[in-house]
């Protein structure tokens, strides 16, 4: 299921997490001012990390991970007992690859690609053996979607494939070595997504509603799909069937149905009992651990203040014991298929990922890598869980970060009051959590506060969270983000005339509504990517979101009714671009297929008509948000200068670092100090 969405990483957590603030002590001697705090260079902030995403194969004969190769992000392999024997085997030479994972073909890796961020992903077979690199979808507007990855069948994979039809995924079964594909299923019945077992056989499936709910469908004997299961609307963003185990005999579920917080439940695909494994009164179940020899669910992650990892097998509680003594972050874990060598990332607030292998068998756990060194020693600050109460009586997680002279004593609390930037999430359907944030990082260092807000409509707090965003874009979902700065002036984090506001998607869009629905409010914002005509917006979404179309129309308003557009219209920041009066910094990816860059250039075209002034920064080489890092140190150094001028923190001169990025703007370079001068000087670099 797609959705207008910003989405982070977040990592499998342990227990000893809990609620609260950092219990890390503050530094011998506390700054007076931002001055006496180093100043993080945005390179080693936003570059490309030293190594990132480690893994092991399936069959622990190999170690990989991403790094760069030339400046590009490409995948590195090495034996996994002789990391120093390691070697880059894919050789993009323009975007650079994230995203990759395993097959259980020997010797065989599995990445994605998209060009020029447009999400058309393509699926490509790596052979370690011959050096060839293979396209699996090799079709123009295809995206592919994962399905089925088993060790019964290590030669092929389920991949979906909407190359007949852009709305549907039809279903098929590719061969990793020569890229042959069969079809499994013809996707005519408007399947949003699939169940298979590990003999890739297929066993449930969902479908859309036109009132916004969803069928699950059941596989009868007659290979026939037939109604199995059905979801309300309102619990469509908090249920939904996960997967089953190695045995076929056990599907997980994630539901909501009769009750408010998402639980995990177990159903006897024979029988159909169903059992309940965990739930958690104050936040939905979320990802879980599962055993690789058998799909059952091992432990289970609930994220309120912090991610708190529940145990459900004493099999593995040495293991996540030993894992706790590494600190009082966060980790996630990739194992091996016989189970006895996991791969752990841990990270926290005030530290990046460190990547370790932990020997089950010995009890070893070993350091392999931190994924920006540069970082190491530097004065990152730790991140402070809150619960704000909204004016109508809604719990608010919240998380603030300080710059390091405005809490000399370490206590979360602010010492004097300091410029306070609102960073919104995207989504909306998504949320903040604690741990490492390169922006709260970035922000802090600069000499402002950081802010990030569960408004009502983000997730993994409940259903009713969740609905309570149900038709309140620049309405109640806004007066969250109100009530939470005014949390921060009451306080004396900030005061009321130093906060700006920021975000990306969703996000965006709240720092557009913050300068056109309350004008006065905020001292600037920096919008990227977020949509400012709702009409549009959902009139250019992507055709294979068709089976969460359903949700968005219910959510924000049906643009194929009057009364739908009329709310649309009304709920846009474009049609009050006339409002704004204070500075806006706005950042595009000119291939976004989310929120395409019209959004973008229509509220610019509104606003310079209107001689308002706004500077607009564009990338031709990327989509929703900015993947390069060559990108990233741009738009962030503008960024940094921009609000340097709103609300007076310090700024790391552009410098060079516009090498290597595609940078374009087409308004407003004279608005942020030294922009044009850098522009001038500058050579676009286009990669796709």
């Amino acid at each position: 299921m797609q959705r207008l969405v910003l989405a982070s990483a977040l990592g499998l957590a342990l227990a000893a997490c809990g609620g609260g603030g950092s219990t890390d002590a503050p530094t011998a001697s506390a700054p007076g001012s931002i001055d006496d705090v180093e100043l993080i260079p945005r390179e080693a902030l936003f570059g490309n990390p030293e190594r990132a995403n480690v893994q092991i194969s399936p069959d622990g004969k190999y170690l990989s991970w991403i790094a760069p190769v030339d400046g590009v992000l490409n995948v590195w392999v090495s034996p996994a007992d002789d990391v120093g024997a390691a070697r880059a085997v894919t050789r993009d030479d323009a975007r650079g690859i994230r995203n990759y994972f395993w097959s259980h073909r020997p010797d065989t890796l599995l990445y994605m690609r998209d060009t020029g961020g447009d999400e058309d992903f393509h699926l490509y077979a790596l052979d370690l053996v011959s050096n060839e690199s293979r396209d699996l979808t090799p079709f123009e507007k295809t995206t592919a979607r994962m399905v089925g990855v088993s060790d019964l069948h290590p030669d092929t994979i389920l991949v979906g494939m909407n190359d007949r039809d852009p709305q549907w995924h039809d279903l098929y079964q590719v061969d990793l070595a020569s890229g042959e594909r069969t079809l499994i299923e013809r996707n005519e019945q408007r399947i949003g997504g699939y169940i298979a077992d590990e003999e890739y056989a297929l066993r449930y499936a969902t479908r859309s509603r036109p009132d916004g709910g969803v069928e699950v469908l059941q596989r009868n004997g007659a290979g026939a799909w037939e109604a199995y299961d059905d979801i309300p609307f309102e619990d469509g963003l908090t249920t939904s069937p996960g997967g089953l185990t190695k045995d076929g005999n056990t599907l997980y579920f994630i539901d909501s149905r009769g009750r408010n917080t998402s639980a995990l439940f177990a159903i006897d695909t024979t029988s159909n009992d169903k059992v309940l494994v965990h739930e958690d009164r104050r936040a939905d179940v979320g990802a879980s651990l599962s055993d690789p020899k058998t799909g059952l669910v091992q432990a289970v992650r609930v994220n309120y203040l912090r991610p708190e990892w529940k145990l459900l097998d004493p099999a593995i509680g040495a293991d996540l014991e030993k894992l706790e003594g590494i600190g009082p972050g966060t980790v996630s874990v990739n194992r091996t298929l016989d189970d006895r060598t996991w791969i752990v990332t841990y990270s926290a607030a005030e530290a990046p990922a460190v990547y370790y292998r932990y020997d089950r068998d010995s009890g070893e756990l070993t350091e392999l890598f931190s994924a920006r060194p540069d970082l190491d020693g530097k004065p990152l600050v730790p991140m402070w869980p809150q619960e704000i109460t909204s004016r109508d009586g809604l719990n608010l997680v919240s998380y603030l970060s300080l710059p390091a002279h405005a809490d000399a004593d370490g206590d979360g609390r602010a010492d004097s009051a300091v410029p306070m930037v609102l960073l919104v999430h995207g989504g909306p359907w998504h949320r903040d959590s604690y741990g490492y944030n390169t922006y709260h990082q970035w922000l802090a260092n600069r000499g402002y506060a950081v802010l990030s807000v569960n408004f009502r409509a983000s997730t993994g707090f409940g259903k009713d969270f969740t609905n309570a965003g149900d038709g309140e874009w620049a309405g109640k979902m806004h007066d969250d983000l109100l009530d939470a700065v005014q949390w921060a002036v009451d306080q004396g984090v900030t005061t009321e005339d130093q906060v700006a506001i920021m975000g990306g998607s969703y996000g965006g869009y709240a720092t557009l509504a913050g300068l056109t629905f309350t004008p006065d409010t905020f001292a600037c914002g920096v919008d990227i990517v977020g949509p400012s005509n709702l009409n549009t917006l959902l009139e250019t979404v992507p055709p294979y979101w068709a089976s969460f179309f359903e949700q968005l129309a219910r959510r924000m308003g049906d643009p194929r009714t009057e009364e739908g557009r009329a709310w649309l219209t009304e709920r846009s920041p474009l049609t009050h671009a006339d409002k704004i009066v204070k500075p806006l910094l706005i950042g595009q990816g000119a291939n976004d297929p989310r929120v395409k860059q019209a959004e973008s250039d229509q509220i610019v075209e509104a606003m310079t008509g209107k001689q308002i002034p706004v500077t607009y920064v564009l990338f031709p080489d990327e989509g929703h948000g900015f993947a390069r890092p060559e990108n990233s140190k741009a738009f962030n150094a503008v960024a940094e200068g921009f609000l340097a001028t709103c609300l007076g923190g310090r700024a790391e001169p552009i410098g060079d670092d516009f090498n290597g990025s595609s940078i374009d703007v087409p308004a407003g370079a004279d608005i942020v100090q030294g922009l044009a001068e850098a522009l001038e000087s500058h050579t676009q670099a286009i990669r796709k």
